[in-house]
């Protein structure tokens, strides 16, 4: 990897075009995400905030300039060699926690390793250990309908952190948390940052998190305004 970043992108925008609607979200972002880093990004409702999230973990192509992710340029990559480049390198969590209500905890926080072709013994061992770690070591046979809204968000934490990525990228972690369990997954994100050197970029309203961070910045009409 070289020293510019874990991740990084340059000029980026997007544009979405669709009969006579013309809508320019993200105009010429530059951006770079160091290993360990923790940042923030705040900004009204539509400011593209999580637009840039998107096109920083390439679950959507950008109209123009570039995101690098591990040295790897995403606009020149193919489709197959993106999903095991994000598998593998990115950890997603969300407002609400996308966990699969037919699986269990350990199901789901296993998943990751599983689509990698890990063997089942060793992604649920791994799986196992994680959730231990993160204070879910009882919930594991589990369904995320048995689980409390914070129990949740921490087997989310856990299973974007699996694969051991290099970067978590989270829009409104705590969105739907009441102001203690938020502090709580806050302080597990720490940890985890600390522990395994993982860097976190956040996407969040709330104005505690975002200063809890290493570094805010702010989004203002598709560009990043420090």
């Amino acid at each position: 990897m070289n020293n510019t970043g874990i991740l990084q992108c340059k000029q980026l925008t997007k544009r979405y075009t669709q009969g006579e609607l013309d809508v320019e979200v993200l105009k010429g972002v530059n951006l770079t995400i160091n290993t360990g880093e923790r940042v923030a990004i705040m900004g009204a409702s539509g400011s593209g905030k999580s637009t840039l999230l998107h096109l920083l973990g390439g679950l959507e192509k950008s109209s123009g300039g570039e995101v690098i992710l591990d040295g790897v340029n995403l606009s020149k990559t193919s489709a197959t060699k993106l999903a095991k480049l994000r598998n593998k390198s990115l950890g997603f969590i969300y407002q609400s926690h996308h966990l699969l209500g037919e699986f269990t905890v350990l199901e789901n926080v296993a998943m990751p390793l599983l689509i990698a072709g890990l063997p089942v013994k060793q992604a649920s061992l791994r799986a196992s250990d994680l959730l231990k770690r993160v204070g879910l070591g009882h919930r594991i046979e589990h369904k995320p309908g048995e689980l409390s809204g914070g129990e949740r968000q921490r087997a989310a934490v856990a299973r974007a952190l699996i694969n051991k990525p290099g970067v978590v990228l989270a829009d409104e972690p705590t969105g739907n948390l009441d102001s203690k369990t938020a502090e709580q997954v806050y302080q597990l994100m720490l940890e985890l940052n600390q522990e395994l050197n993982v860097s976190f970029l956040v996407v969040t309203h709330d104005h505690e998190l975002a200063t809890k961070m290493g570094k805010v910045l702010h989004m203002e009409d598709g560009v990043i305004t420090g």
